[in-house]
């Protein structure tokens, strides 16, 4: 429980400077001393430099990635099984930029300024980090698992999406051209749909319900091919839906049964005697002697004598 509350604030708290980090506040413009020389014209170099404490508090938080993610290396029972999973993969792409930002800063070349102008343009990678939280919470677990499970769902709602999409972007496009003008053949003084691949963006943000308003039909052809468009939108998202959830459902139950059970305590099971052993005949003996049948000890000390025979011991 401690290293898992440690790992969810050091997520957290990467994730804060990581949205940070884009603020105007913790942003300052340095006017650079450096200048280019383009011809006639001189062009002064500006950078953002972001706030050292940011940079600090990411320091921390990394380091304790690192310390976690060699820990579960060298602890790991199988290093391939290890290598291929997602999650290891996503950690090691978070933790790698801030170690290659941290030694090209101080390189002044401009192979290294390149490495790092990219190197920031990646950083979003950290984002990556909250799917750290599916080994600590329960809930994230079985969605990955109902996302997995539902793929050939997924699959066909965006079939039935791009079916659509294709069908009323045609639509709309034709339909729009019913009220165009002899001298505007192209119908854009009255319309935006001026091509079919514009319309596509419009489908999309119709069939899903969004409605952005950011194009819209303005003839009346054009607002029955929307009205189409939206009840179809509603339709096909609808079909594959129950059964996405009902996965869902199903992994929930057996995630929150699994937890119910009860932990079984490995109990100790003595070794069985060897035949060596001098305690081989005293428990055969003994185990014998508890029956009520007197025959059976009988036969035991019979085999005792016999052992000790054999043995040379004589007995007592």
């Amino acid at each position: 429980q401690f290293i898992a509350f440690a790992s969810l604030f050091f997520i957290l708290v990467s994730i804060t400077t990581f949205c940070l980090e884009t603020h105007e506040a913790f942003n300052t413009i340095i006017n650079k001393t450096e200048q280019v020389v383009n011809g006639t014209e001189t062009v002064l170099q500006y950078e953002i430099e972001t706030d050292p404490a940011l940079t600090y508090v990411e320091g921390v938080c990394v380091v304790w990635f690192t310390f976690e993610f060699l820990v579960r290396v060298v602890f790991s029972p199988n290093k391939l099984e290890f290598i291929k999973n997602l999650l290891n993969i996503i950690d090691f792409v978070a933790i790698l930029p801030f170690y290659l930002e941290v030694g090209l800063s101080g390189l002044s070349s401009k192979a290294a300024k390149d490495v790092l102008g990219f190197l920031r343009v990646v950083r979003f990678v950290r984002i990556l980090r909250i799917f750290k939280l599916t080994r600590h919470f329960v809930g994230l677990r079985v969605l990955g698992h109902t996302l997995r499970a539902s793929t050939n769902e997924f699959l066909l709602l965006i079939i039935f999406l791009a079916l659509g999409v294709l069908i009323f972007a045609t639509m709309i496009y034709y339909a729009e051209r019913v009220g165009a003008q002899p001298n505007d053949p192209s119908a854009s003084e009255h319309t935006q749909f001026k091509n079919i691949p514009i319309g596509f963006w419009w489908a999309v943000v119709t069939m899903t319900t969004l409605g952005y308003g950011d194009m819209y039909p303005r003839t009346w052809s054009g607002m029955l091919v929307g009205a189409l468009c939206a009840l179809a939108g509603v339709l096909t998202i609808a079909m594959p839906v129950p059964v996405i959830v009902n996965n869902f459902g199903m992994y929930y139950s057996l995630a929150m049964a699994k937890q119910k059970l009860p932990r079984k305590r490995k109990k100790h099971i003595p070794p069985a005697p060897q035949a060596s052993s001098p305690t081989f005949c005293k428990t055969d003996l003994n185990m014998a002697c508890n029956s009520t049948q007197g025959d059976i000890c009988l036969g035991k000390d019979n085999q005792l004598m016999e052992h000790n025979r054999s043995s040379g011991k004589t007995p007592l």
